[in-house]
């Protein structure tokens, strides 16, 4: 694809632009009054943010007389499903229904793709999404989006995530005309339990434009204790039985200032452990002094999935980017390690060797 059909880039990868370009939102909103049918499409193992942003759109387009649909790959973790609603009928998984889902995409007159600089980051997704002929716009905070996939770019690093960049998008429709009030119900919660989880509750990527966001949603009205309250008080014993014994036992910190923690399928059955209830995890060595950098792996079939979170000075995304074959953001990153390329015999142990080995290489460099 050229630059873009539309001749439209979006925002640069630099510091957040308070005023976003008017005629990006005006072409956008042309691209929605004249599309038949829309697919939401956001980035595999869905998180708060990825959730929180597609619904929000979903939820806006509603409004706006439209009847789009999420289209997942994988299902998102049951901690979040509170977030769902009335729009849990509204949300098509691949992995229970692969032929509806790639139907969903493939038959859509406009396609945005949120929180995800690419399409192989909705894995199972990314060949329907780059056979699908409709216009495709991308609402991402992420390094190194691929411009050329899409038709209208709206990229920002320099923001919390994509729910606030979602936010400020949504400000600028004629409909909401800067006033949050104005979002349709359901938005705001939406945005801001998203923008919540990936700050990890205002404790790191916030800038001003973040308070700002969650000033302005409290001032109209959107009940902040209600989301503190479903995000974070009602998990399962099994995960804090876990987190005990991860950081009682099985944490480990290397000479470097690097904190490991592994769950290999063994532990993660011991303890019942369903996705999502390790959120948060990876976060809680940082809290000691002598830790730079904390990692989580955890085991699945044929990889172990990786979270790396790093104080300033440390990048997590180039770390993930050199030894991990993934990348995200300066402080907070993921990737994944494949057992029969980067693990000879995928286990535990080998990870663990692979960690202090390739961290040490790092932070040697």
């Amino acid at each position: 694809m050229s630059e873009s059909r539309l001749g439209l880039t979006g925002l640069q990868d630099t510091e957040f632009m308070a005023d976003i370009d008017t005629s990006l939102i005006v072409s956008m909103m042309d691209c929605i009054s004249g599309a038949s049918g829309i697919a939401i499409v956001t980035h595999t193992h869905p998180d708060g943010d990825a959730l929180g942003s597609s619904l929000g759109l979903l939820r806006f387009l509603k409004a706006a007389g439209k009847d789009p649909v999420i289209v997942l790959n994988d299902r998102y973790p049951e901690s979040l499903a509170f977030m769902t609603g009335s729009d849990s009928g509204s949300i098509i998984v691949y992995e229970e229904d692969r032929e509806k889902a790639v139907s969903a995409i493939r038959e859509s007159g406009l396609i945005f793709c949120l929180d995800m600089n690419a399409f192989g980051r909705a894995e199972n997704l990314e060949k329907a999404l780059a056979g699908a002929s409709c216009p495709k716009i991308l609402i991402d905070h992420h390094i190194g989006p691929d411009r050329e996939l899409f038709d209208i770019v709206f990229s920002c690093t320099g923001i919390s995530s994509t729910c606030e960049l979602l936010y400020y998008i949504l400000l600028g429709t004629e409909s909401v005309g800067h006033d949050a009030g104005k979002l349709p119900a359901g938005c705001p919660e939406a945005l801001l339990t998203g923008m919540t989880t990936d700050t990890n509750n205002f404790a790191n990527s916030v800038f001003p434009s973040t308070f700002r966001m969650a000033s302005e949603l409290l001032a109209a009205g959107t009940d902040r204790d209600a989301i503190l309250s479903s995000l974070y008080n009602n998990y399962r014993e099994n995960r804090f039985r876990l987190m005990g014994r991860l950081l009682g036992d099985k944490m480990k910190i290397t000479g470097d200032g690097v904190a490991y923690m592994i769950i290999d399928r063994s532990l993660a059955d011991e303890y019942d452990i369903r996705e999502g209830e390790t959120e948060g995890f990876v976060n809680i060595p940082l809290g000691m002094e002598c830790v730079r950098m904390s990692i989580l792996l955890k085991e699945e079939d044929d990889k172990f999935r990786v979270s790396i979170r790093s104080k300033k000075g440390t990048s997590a995304n180039r770390c993930a980017a050199m030894f991990f074959n993934g990348g995200g953001h300066e402080l907070a990153a993921g990737g994944k390690l494949v057992k029969g390329r980067d693990l000879k015999t995928g286990s535990a142990a080998e990870a663990a060797a692979y960690v202090e080995a390739r961290t040490g290489e790092f932070l040697s460099m």
